[in-house]
This record gives C-alpha cells, sequence and structure tokens, in this order.
C-alpha cells in the first residue's frame, strides 16, 4: 500500500478536477482524480493516507451521501468539500458528519493549499496516534482484550469471572496486565484507547 499522502479530488466536472489537479501538482501535492463518488469507492484502499476534496452536487451518490458511507465503513480521510452552491444549513450538516472545511468556489490557490495542507497534517497525526494505540492493543492476549471489552463495558471483576468461567484473582491478574501493557493509569483512559483501538 502507498503510505505518502495524496489529495483524492471527487468532481463530476472535467474541468474542474484538471484545474485543481494542477494546482496539487504545483504545489508538489501528489493527487487522484475521481469523476463519482462510486469510482472513489471502489478505488480507495481503505488506510492510504490523505484528504478528500470533495463536491456536493453529483450524479449518483452526491458529496454528503459519500461522507456518510465513508463513516459507515470507519474511513476517517478528512473531508474538504469544495462546492459552487454552499449554504449555511449545508456547511453545518458536513461539518457535523466530521468534515474539516467547507469552501465555496471559486476558490483562492493559496487558501485551498493551505486548508489541504492543514488537513493532511491532521491525517498524519491522528494515523500517528492509531499506530501507537496498535502497538499498545499488539502486547495483548485474546483472553486480555477479551476483559478488556467486558471492563470498559462497565461489568465488574465479580461478573467477568462468572461469566467467563475463571477466579475472580485472575481477573484481577488480567486487568492489572491490560492497563500495565496499554499505560492506561484509570478506566477512563482505558476506554479511551480501546474506542480509539475500533476507529
Amino acid at each position: 500500500m502507498n503510505t505518502q499522502p495524496c489529495v483524492f479530488i471527487v468532481d463530476d466536472d472535467d474541468a474542474v478536477r484538471d484545474s485543481l489537479g494542477l494546482v496539487f501538482e504545483t504545489a508538489d501535492l501528489a493527487y487522484q482524480t475521481f469523476a463519482s463518488a462510486e469510482h472513489f469507492l471502489e478505488s480507495y484502499c481503505p488506510g492510504q493516507p490523505g484528504c478528500l476534496v470533495l463536491d456536493v452536487n453529483m450524479p449518483g451518490l452526491d458529496g454528503h451521501e459519500l461522507q456518510a458511507e465513508l463513516n459507515r465503513r470507519h474511513i476517517h480521510l478528512p473531508i474538504i468539500f469544495l462546492t459552487a452552491y454552499g449554504d449555511i444549513p449545508m456547511t453545518v450538516r458536513a461539518i457535523k458528519a466530521g468534515a474539516v472545511d467547507f469552501l465555496t468556489k471559486p476558490v483562492s490557490t493559496e487558501l485551498l493549499i493551505d486548508r489541504v495542507q492543514a488537513a493532511l497534517r491532521l491525517e498524519a497525526n491522528t494515523y500517528a496516534k492509531g499506530q501507537a494505540v496498535s502497538n499498545r492493543l499488539a502486547g495483548l492476549t485474546a483472553r486480555e482484550l477479551e476483559i478488556m471489552g467486558m471492563v470498559v463495558a462497565g461489568l465488574a471483576n465479580k461478573e467477568i469471572a462468572r461469566r467467563l468461567g475463571i477466579s475472580h484473582r485472575t481477573v484481577e491478574i488480567h486487568r492489572a496486565k491490560v492497563m500495565e501493557k496499554t499505560g492506561a493509569t484509570n478506566l477512563l483512559e482505558l476506554v479511551r484507547v480501546h474506542e480509539a483501538s475500533r476507529l
């Protein structure tokens, strides 16, 4: 898989895709263009770093529907909406669903590059945090992972022991190992680690 960050341009207008591609090429940013949301979904390899520059009004899946589908698939690419037909309710909807920006065409080259670079930095930080969480969880045994899931679900040690058919003391030992290996110092931190592992 390519780990170089890429700007994914999704717009049904050929001229817009070409002009955006030229902007990113001039800024020395890798990019790929897609004429439809469906084409992007078919081509994108989950985990490939980058950001999405996305039109709203397109035939087939529109920009909001693509955003919803990416959320459904747990694909967390930063999204910058770029549309000629933006309004406040549309902007609020996009940002609430997780978009990092909402720009209206025409947009200055400098502003667009600045926003894309900020989104790529955000994505790189998120990726690094995800890797750190993965590294912490990699050391857990299957039983420790199982117990961690039950702990964050709010089950007491005695209930975990009953459900797994093991002693209360064994649960305490596993729980202590989970805290040690994940670096969590309390239940709230453990919940955060667990949630981050599911992103």
